[in-house]
């Protein structure tokens, strides 16, 4: 009887210890889904890649994840726990990129709170879930009424005349309205920003012919800076002094793509007129 029961209680003891397994399985799994949710929404709102990959690990590491590897590309985000067998690897495609840097400084909110301990990990991925699914970009006539008025105070700043103020105004506010258009039906990037530059050169030369406007390189240079890359050339360089080469060189070519794109379109109109 004694024997009997000794192997009962050696068996409920592996029981237990199996359940705790697999609850720590279980909740491994469950962190690196946040510190991928976390890592998609921050590189989706044009984060750096170097602060994606600390932000991942710092989450994992609150959680209890101390050795955790990252690995991030704009397109890719690789992220590995170790600690478990097999060690649990996963990766993510990332599509879409865009700029909002509200959903950076949130994402960055969450992670603060979740690194002094005043949310547990089911609080953190019901949040990010909401952010991930929540638009908090301005009204799109409110992003190109922004587009249009930056546009002629650059085109000032560049030592134009306040006499090309409002064609510059209108020829940027359609530039940006006709490159969100055109990128609802053209999914390369590239093609939406060369007919986007070529709807502002073609307005700037028009203004011009007229006599609406008087100096058609201002109206110009002022018209295509809400599409100039200038988040993407800053986070090009910031991740190449970071070390990750990479990701660097990859933003590099999108925002050299992005220029030419704008300057063929505007090539096209100049070399007509």
């Amino acid at each position: 009887m004694p024997k009997n029961f000794d192997l009962i209680k050696l068996i409920d003891n592996v029981e237990i210890m199996g359940e705790k397994m697999e609850k720590k399985v279980e909740q491994t799994y469950e962190i690196i889904e946040v510190c991928l949710l976390a890592g998609k929404i921050m590189l989706q709102s044009g984060a750096e890649t170097y602060r994606v990959e600390d932000t991942m690990v710092r989450i994992a590491a609150a959680f209890g994840l101390g050795k955790t590897h990252s690995y991030v590309t704009p397109t890719v985000i690789i992220f590995s726990a170790e600690g478990m067998e097999p060690t649990k690897t996963k990766l993510m495609r990332i599509s879409e990129r865009s700029t909002d840097l509200k959903k950076i400084a949130m994402v960055n909110s969450i992670s603060r709170s979740i690194s002094s301990g005043e949310i547990n990990l089911k609080e953190a991925m019901e949040q990010l879930n909401e952010m991930n699914s929540m638009d908090v970009s301005f009204p799109f006539m409110i992003q190109v009424a922004a587009a249009a008025l930056a546009s002629g105070c650059f085109m000032i700043m560049f030592s134009g005349g306040w006499n090309d103020f409002v064609p510059a105004v209108i020829s940027g506010g359609m530039g940006y309205l006709s490159f969100v258009y055109f990128h609802r039906f053209v999914s390369v990037k590239f093609f939406s920003e060369f007919l986007a530059s070529f709807v502002i050169g073609l307005l700037a030369f028009l203004f011009v012919k007229i006599g609406v406007g008087q100096q058609l390189d201002k109206i110009i240079i002022g018209s295509v800076m809400p599409l100039v890359p200038g988040l993407l050339v800053t986070n090009a360089i910031r991740d190449l002094m970071a070390g990750h080469l990479v990701a660097g060189l990859s933003k590099g070519a999108e925002a050299f793509l992005t220029a030419f794109a704008i300057g063929a379109g505007i090539a096209v109109v100049v070399s007509f007129a």
